[in-house]
């Protein structure tokens, strides 16, 4: 019986999402609230890693359960298991082989930027903290070179194992509210570090030490070290997983 579960989660207390020997993890969280119910290893599979401190909002796993078990109870079971900063939104049935990794043609991040002097006793952990002054029109000029097919060498982590670079962004934008100012991005699928590489870049136009038309070089030229750090993890979250 191959499961769907819809979840939702608080990374900063956890070493990301995916295994890892001696650390704690949002998948061996839920494989182990598994194996009390069932008595039995089972195995969690994610649509994509999210890194050490990122959040999901609509982060998409399958389970292949040892028996027959109703999906509104195994989700009760799991919340009443799991710790509060890991709940399970929905579990459905789905078609055997289900994929969640394969099967999605599209992710949805979005990034929380807390654009004010003075820090937040609530934000902290959940945004970046940038004291400048930010241009929001020009913020949106760089998101909208994003758009489209292209090679996100320059934002991405070093020494991963992909096979391409080349990525198709659907949607790249900037809102504000209040003092947040709200990245919406939308692709086909990410690089690791790759949106948190793109908001740096952006925010460092919102200041004014990059122009767009800079940001657009550093992107066709596919070096890393011509991009700026990464932005913080704490203010990225996996909002959906589009099938």
């Amino acid at each position: 019986m191959v499961l769907r579960l819809t979840l939702e989660y608080d990374g900063n207390n956890y070493s990301g999402w995916q295994l890892q020997p001696r650390h704690d993890s949002i998948q061996g969280r839920i494989e182990a609230a598994l194996e009390r119910i069932f008595a039995a290893p089972v195995r969690v599979f994610g649509s994509g890693r999210t890194d050490a401190g990122v959040h999901a909002r609509g982060q998409v796993a399958s389970i292949s359960i040892p028996r027959p078990f109703d999906p509104a109870e195994l989700q009760r079971a799991l919340n009443s298991i799991l710790p509060n900063d890991i709940v399970i939104l929905d579990i459905s049935i789905a078609p055997d082989g289900f994929d969640p990794r394969r099967a999605a043609r599209a992710r949805v991040y979005e990034y929380r930027v807390l654009n004010r002097k003075i820090a937040s006793a609530f934000e902290y952990r959940y945004s970046w903290l940038v004291r400048d002054q930010l241009d929001l029109d020009a913020m949106n000029r760089a998101a909208r070179i994003f758009v489209g097919e292209h090679d996100f060498a320059a934002f991405r982590s070093l020494g991963t194992d992909v096979t391409t670079t080349v990525r198709r962004v659907i949607l790249s934008e900037w809102s504000r509210d209040a003092d947040v100012l709200l990245y919406r991005v939308e692709a086909n699928s990410f690089l690791r570090h790759m949106v948190r590489a793109m908001v740096a870049a952006m925010v460092d136009v919102g200041r004014g030490k990059l122009t767009p038309e800079k940001l657009a070089t550093i992107l066709e030229g596919l070096d890393r070290h011509a991009a700026p750090a990464n932005a913080p993890p704490g203010g990225l979250y996996l909002v959906e997983v589009r099938y």
